[in-house]
């Protein structure tokens, strides 16, 4: 080999080991956070555990505290993290069903878990009856430290899986052992009923804006009319929101046509939702009840339909929650909601982010007992 052929042979030998070690100085430099992004914080935790009495907690709790603390920071009102059971029971009310064995519960005064199984759900079928007493769900073993929302993550899972409880009665002295299939369990984001003082007014009571919530507020208008119901309040009070996209279709229902909302994310064009042709409960009688704590998706709907004269709103100003939070999945099943987004009524005076909605009839609850804003809503129907 020429001496020319063993110097570019050595150059790019040379070239080669430098841009390796540049490329291992560089990723480290950018992904070793400890110590290039948080140095105060490396420092900090290298003191408390080299000189602290107290032991940190483990890791996983560490980290979610860290977490916290990063959203506290921020300065984000409406940013939240999720641990793996608060995260995966909220996904089960916005997707308005799980799997399950249809169980309910409640902790004695001495510390007991009683279960009372759902009429012919698989707990039921299975042979739980009301009043047994919970001892073990798969490994877990329950004592009065364990929370309701981890005994009910417990539980839940993929449907068509089997789950194991293990229960005492009062009657026998034997561990009774249940290996119960979950089934598909619906969580009603709407109840109705007829109106006791006027049988012709129908009340829809929304509890969260959820993917089932369009179909089953037009199953209770069904069940309503089929009742004698001819004119309709939706209740919203209490409604804190859920998914925007259920609350855009849910105002669809009720319009014939206009723009909803417009929304707008960070560095990007301005979208808008509309209805185009009229929505199948778009000649409904319809009163809307709202109050303080009436947010998001749900301010989403009654808001659009101020807007276009479709309903008369009574109650108290909503709380006035004009932005678009997204939720990312973390590795161990927690949750990071970040608000991303804002969107709007264009045209609505005053706008949703300076003190709410306006009711076109104010009625203010206050402590009484008696529904106020309810028996406003029957009254209105009753002189209009």
């Amino acid at each position: 080999m020429s001496r020319i052929s063993y110097l570019l042979l050595f150059g790019l030998i040379a070239i080669g080991f430098l841009g390796a070690f540049l490329s291992g100085f560089f990723l480290n430099a950018i992904f070793d956070t400890d110590t290039q992004v948080f140095p105060i914080l490396t420092q900090a935790y290298n003191i408390f555990i080299n000189h602290s009495s107290i032991n940190l907690p483990e890791t996983t709790h560490l980290e979610y505290g860290m977490i916290r603390g990063l959203l506290e920071s921020s300065g984000d009102p409406y940013a939240t993290f999720q641990e793996p059971v608060q995260h995966e029971l909220e996904s089960n009310n916005l997707q308005g069903r799980f799997g399950g064995i249809g169980l309910e519960f409640s902790f004695t005064n001495e510390g007991d878990l009683l279960v009372f199984p759902i009429i012919d759900g698989p707990a039921s079928r299975a042979g739980i009856q009301d009043g047994d007493i919970l001892l073990q769900i798969d490994e877990l073993l329950i004592n009065p430290s364990i929370s309701l929302d981890e005994i009910k993550a417990a539980i839940r899972g993929p449907i068509g899986e089997f789950v194991l409880l293990k229960i005492t009665r009062n009657d026998i002295e034997t561990v009774l052992e249940f290996d119960i299939q979950r089934e598909e369990i619906h969580l009603p984001s709407v109840t109705w009923h007829i109106a006791p003082e006027d049988s012709s007014i129908g009340i829809i009571k929304v509890h969260i804006i959820a993917e089932s919530t369009i179909e089953e507020i037009q199953n209770a208008v069904i069940k309503l009319q089929s009742g004698g119901a001819s004119k309709f309040i939706l209740d919203l009070r209490d409604n804190g929101g859920g998914l925007l996209s259920a609350g855009v279709d849910t105002a669809r229902l009720f319009l014939k046509d206009g723009i909803i909302i417009q929304q707008q994310y960070q560095g990007q064009a301005v979208e808008t939702f509309r209805t185009l042709n009229p929505g199948t409960l778009s000649d409904l009688p319809l009163v809307i009840l709202i109050n303080n704590n009436t947010a998001s998706a749900a301010e989403i709907i009654a808001g659009s339909l101020l807007l276009h004269g479709r309903a008369t709103i009574i109650g108290e100003n909503s709380f006035g929650k004009d932005s678009i939070q997204l939720i990312f999945d973390l590795d161990d099943g927690s949750s990071l909601h970040i608000t991303a987004a804002k969107w709007w009524i264009p045209g609505l005076i005053p706008p949703i982010h300076e003190g709410g909605l306006q009711p076109d009839i104010l009625v203010r609850q206050g402590e009484e007992q008696i529904d106020l804003i309810l028996n406003a809503a029957v009254n209105y129907f009753k002189e209009n």
